[in-house]
């Protein structure tokens, strides 16, 4: 990656923190943990690597993401208003009665959402069945999904493995958000996971575990799974619970979390350097 393109995606993975802060801040208490551990994937999809129109978001011919760890819609969110799929001003709404940015991905509510998440596991069997039916028409598109560690808890994650693999859907990219934590407390006290690289790979997907903070890492292994077509994959990144919101990185209660939005802009002049 040419040191251009790092700098362009690094800043606006910043910008991206900073809207999802106001927007969670604004509002006074959400997700902010989950939201911001995912804040560099998307970044990297949405300005490297989807094929996508905000003029035109039900494209035939885009490609698709499904977060299915629904609770980082405030990151997607913030993403898909930076784009012009929504005016930003709708970030102020999150989660207000009659927004269409509600707590949880809603794909009738909000432009540029390809399915509706929050019930855990689901989206993972969603994006099989998108993927699946591009393939069947013979579409030269992606389907990404993001999954979450604590989710992979889930059969129907492990169902839709077997899916994906049997029905060589080389055409999904999957993203396990590894933060290594979990409404609950820390996911290896809840239900450990490891070894993840293991599991997917005895599942039959093409695996890559990764730096998910690191724009070249996430571009690298994107570039790599898009060469593979005979079989799904797999990237596993690990990352931060929080990442850039200092208040509450690298913690368990920054799942669902309350604070001011005096709160919030001392955060975001935090992140940007200014404090």
């Amino acid at each position: 990656m040419e040191a251009e393109k790092r700098t362009f995606l690094e800043q606006k993975a910043k910008e991206i923190r900073v809207l999802t802060i106001d927007e969670v801040g604004y509002l006074g208490v959400g997700h902010i943990g989950g939201a911001m551990s995912v804040v560099d994937i998307l970044t990297v999809l949405y300005y490297s690597k989807m094929n996508v129109d905000p003029k035109n978001p039900k494209m035939e011919t885009r490609d698709k993401l499904v977060v299915s760890k629904g609770h980082s819609g405030p990151a997607l969110y913030a993403v898909l208003a930076d784009k012009g799929f929504f005016p930003k001003e709708w970030l102020h709404t999150l989660n207000h009665g009659g927004t269409n940015l509600p707590s949880h991905c809603d794909m009738n509510r909000t432009p540029g959402i390809d399915f509706t998440t929050g019930s855990l596991g689901q989206g993972s069997s969603a994006a099989m069945g998108i993927a699946l039916a591009d393939k069947m028409k013979g579409n030269d598109v992606n389907t990404y999904l993001i999954i979450g560690d604590g989710e992979s808890q889930e059969g129907q994650i492990w169902e839709a493995a077997m899916f994906g693999a049997h029905y060589k859907l080389g055409n999904l990219i999957a993203f396990t958000d590894y933060n290594k934590m979990q409404i609950d407390g820390e996911t290896a006290d809840v239900m450990g996971i490891d070894d993840i690289t293991t599991k997917w790979n005895g599942f039959g997907w093409h695996v890559q575990r990764i730096d998910g903070h690191n724009v070249v890492e996430i571009e690298r292994a994107i570039t790599n799974a898009q060469q593979v077509t005979e079989r799904p994959s797999m990237i596993v990144c690990d990352t931060i619970k929080g990442k850039g919101f200092a208040p509450g990185e690298g913690k368990v209660g920054s799942h669902s979390m309350a604070f001011t939005y005096e709160t919030a802009k001392e955060a975001i002049a935090l992140l940007q350097g200014e404090k």
